[in-house]
């Protein structure tokens, strides 16, 4: 029996695509254009938090509102630094992007480290933990709808600081932006930040400068820096500074998208930027506001714009709307991965994933994300009509997708670099404390609109979690159908001989285990069989992408003399299987003969599904199951099929 390892190297011994972009990737990671690249395309939510963070924490609306005064001004603007020092440069940038899988980073990446742990493990915990990583992803899809809403707004909302009488223009103003952002989508995530890199460093260097402006007017507002007064603030006026955590927490929006940009441009392109420019950038400005308020309290409708001399209000309404319509990039390409790793991983449908560059891996469009996302956040638009409004949603979307990020990143730690327990409980300890104050505060906005991300959250994680289990009973009953696979080749030997069609027939199945449904009907409907006849199955694997070395695996399940082999590809969850491909990189001493691929039949097994009487879930997730199903990508395109050469055989399974 064969069982060799096969890489995908070309004939004149050229190394795969795969490791071209995996070695273009590590030397482009210091490379000043990548991070330019990743300034256009990761940093714009968090970038553009200075716009509203501070307007809305001392917003006179607010059901918990912050009385305007000295020690109020200086305890928040340090609790705001504070934060953003934890929570996106301690835990993200420091931490938790060390804890990648294979380059790739996001909640998804945590899960599948996980769930590799456990089954070396085989702890139950970490099963629960995975499961609260899904309902993290589930609030990252909210974070993907709130953030264009909230930022697009909040930068239009400027007009009517230079002009109220355009109030009423805001909504329509903000819509026709978002539909042409989204439209944009696909033109792919490199082509975006091309264009968006250069604008950022204008925004970010604008915003720096206001700041300084504003620091230069009041110099006082620097003792800020001092934990001394977050912490006088937090426990000398508890009751306001609890509440206050709710507005103050729109300082770190945008972290989530950085650990799951991480596989477009790397952990290091993205640490510069932040500590480089990023980072100063937004202090500077937070700094700014403060003492902008500290100068006349009346300057808390809009501290960010009011910052800006009067000269340069037009010019930075401008920039701002540029600079959010990047924000929203952010969370849009953050979604694009976490629901392509979720698809691979089997929480979802196989989705239809376009790669849109040839150079950087990693790169993708997913259209049928990206239109659920904009009608979404149309809707979020005209429901809310101001960031004021989505303010308190926001929030708990931010809390709820960090808190568990660090919960499974120290959980990881563990499992992967082995750190010591003690010294887990106490970086674990002091993070989560940090983090569970947020969603506390949080929490209390319930009835105000933090009810939102909950919803959609609860939403998706229902959805991934009752395909993942309608999945393993169709798997189940597809398995009983189509009976053991060395049984059925067997049969083949010692029963009636069918007759041999010329020409090579490709079956793809699911493993080496069963038959192929399409497989079983031709030889017991049609009694005839291709004389090559190729079982293909593709693998994936719990890693961005497999080595081409172990791409291949050939097995000629027992007879080397009839034709018929097993052929197992193993493809990443980042990576888009392309089987003709595959298939020629095959050596003809292994496959019983050369293989005729340029005329080579596929053959699909497609399962209709239906509602049965058996209890195996609730009619209702049946429903949802059968439902979901529908959105399953076309399996020819998918797998690179030609489609004048691909045979469809249906079945029918109930669920």
């Amino acid at each position: 029996m064969a069982d060799r390892r096969q890489g995908t190297a070309s004939d004149d011994g050229s190394a795969s695509r795969g490791e071209e972009a995996g070695r273009a990737r590590t030397h482009d990671s210091v490379r000043l254009a990548v991070v330019i690249g990743a300034l256009g395309v990761v940093f714009g939510d968090i970038g553009t938090s200075p716009i509203y963070t501070l307007q809305t924490v001392f917003n006179p609306d607010d059901p918990h509102p912050v009385p305007v005064n000295t020690d109020n001004v200086y305890g928040v603007v340090s609790l705001v630094f504070w934060s953003v020092m934890i929570i996106v440069t301690l835990t993200y940038v420091l931490l938790a992007m060390r804890a990648d899988n294979d380059g790739e980073g996001g909640i998804m990446a945590l899960i599948t480290l996980l769930r590799r742990w456990s089954s070396q493990r085989g702890r139950r915990a970490t099963v629960v933990l995975a499961a609260l990583g899904i309902f993290g992803a589930s609030l990252f899809f909210g974070d993907s709808m709130i953030t264009p809403a909230i930022s697009v707004l909040s930068a239009v909302e400027g007009l009517k600081v230079v002009e109220p009488s355009l109030d009423g223009a805001v909504v329509p103003i903000t819509a026709v932006i978002i539909v042409a952002l989204f439209l944009v989508q696909r033109r792919g995530t490199a082509a975006v930040g091309r264009v968006f890199g250069p604008v950022m460093i204008v925004w970010f260097t604008a915003i720096g400068a206001c700041g300084v402006a504003g620091i230069t007017d009041h110099p006082d507002i620097l003792r800020a820096l001092s934990p001394t007064y977050a912490l006088s603030f937090l426990f000398g006026h508890w009751g306001t500074a609890f509440f206050a955590l709710a507005a103050i927490v729109l300082a770190v929006t945008g972290a989530e998208a950085l650990y799951a940009d991480m596989g477009h441009f790397g952990r290091r392109a993205i640490t510069r930027g932040w500590l480089f420019l990023v980072l100063p950038a937004c202090v500077l400005s937070y700094l700014g506001q403060g003492a902008l308020i500290l100068d006349d309290p009346d300057n808390i409708s809009s501290p960010f714009f009011l910052l800006v001399p009067e000269w340069g209000r037009w010019p930075m309404v401008l920039l701002a709307t540029a600079a959010t319509v990047i924000a929203s990039q952010a969370v849009i390409t953050g979604a694009y991965s976490v629901a392509s790793q979720a698809a691979q991983l089997g929480y979802l449908p196989r989705l239809r994933i376009a790669h849109t560059s040839e150079s950087t891996i990693g790169q993708i469009y997913v259209p049928w994300i990206n239109w659920l996302l904009m009608v979404s956040v149309l809707t979020l638009v005209f429901a809310f009509q101001s960031s004021a409004a989505l303010a308190y949603a926001f929030g708990m979307a931010v809390t709820g997708t960090i808190t568990i990020t660090t919960l499974l990143f120290f959980y990881v730690a563990r499992g992967k670099w082995g750190t010591p327990r003690w010294l887990l409980a106490i970086g674990a300890g002091a993070l989560l404390l940090v983090d569970l104050l947020f969603v506390a505060a949080n929490m209390t906005k319930l009835v105000h609109g933090a009810w939102l991300p909950l919803l959609i959250g609860l939403t998706a994680f229902t959805v991934m979690t009752t395909w993942q289990r309608g999945r393993a009973l169709v798997t189940a009953e597809r398995s009983r159908q189509e009976g053991p696979l060395p049984e059925f080749i067997d049969d083949l030997r010692t029963g009636q001989e069918p007759l041999r069609a010329p020409g090579t027939a490709v079956f793809l199945s699911r493993d080496k285990e069963t038959a192929p449904l399409a497989m079983r009907a031709n030889v017991e409907h049609n009694h005839v069989r291709h004389e090559q006849v190729v079982i293909l199955s593709i693998g994936t694997e719990p890693v961005p992408r497999v080595p081409a070395d172990q791409r291949i695996v050939v097995d000629d399940l027992g007879y080397a003399d009839d034709g018929i082999i097993h052929v197992t590809a193993r493809f990443g969850y980042m990576e888009t299987p392309d089987v003709p491909g595959t298939l020629a990189m095959l050596d003809p001493a292994e496959t019983e003969g050369p293989l005729q691929l340029d005329q080579a039949s596929y053959f699909l097994s497609k399962i209709e599904l239906r509602r049965g009487k058996a209890p195996t879930m609730a009619p209702w997730r049946k429903r949802l199951f059968i439902a979901t199903s529908y959105i399953t990508a076309d399996a020819a395109e998918y797998f690179s099929l030609p489609r004048d050469r691909t045979v469809i055989m249906g079945s029918q399974i109930e669920v």
